[in-house]
């Protein structure tokens, strides 16, 4: 009876393990790009301070692909405005699935707990 009770376990530790590592590589990532989005809201936000010091009848222009076209300060700053935000939701969006898969992985741990407790009572 030893022998089908190690293998569940190991079975389970297995699973676990593959998961574990799963979910390292995707907190990771999830950390890596909550840094660059970061880094991208500061950007934007020193570009929409730089601009707001700038005379309103400057010219602006805003680079599309390879070419840069003109546009009023207003719509520059409503641009950098929408970018903020969106990246703000990105970053929101990310520590919420980083939060979801330590909780997932943390469950597994338990149940594996439980399993060993389950098979010490017995």
């Amino acid at each position: 009876m030893a022998a089908p009770v190690d293998l569940e376990l190991k079975k389970a530790f297995s699973e676990l393990q593959v998961k574990m590592i799963d979910t390292q590589q995707k907190v990771k990532l999830a950390d890596l790009q909550i840094d660059q989005l970061s880094r991208v809201h500061k950007h934007t936000k020193l570009t929409q301070a730089e601009i707001s010091t700038l005379p309103s009848n400057t010219r602006l222009y805003e680079g599309v692909g390879r070419m840069f076209i003109l546009q009023s300060k207003e719509e520059i700053d409503s641009l950098l405005t929408d970018k903020q935000k969106t990246v703000d939701d990105k970053i929101k969006e990310l520590e919420q699935k980083k939060v979801y898969l330590e909780r997932s992985v943390k469950e597994a741990e338990d149940n594996i707990r439980e399993m060993l407790l389950s098979r010490r009572a017995h």
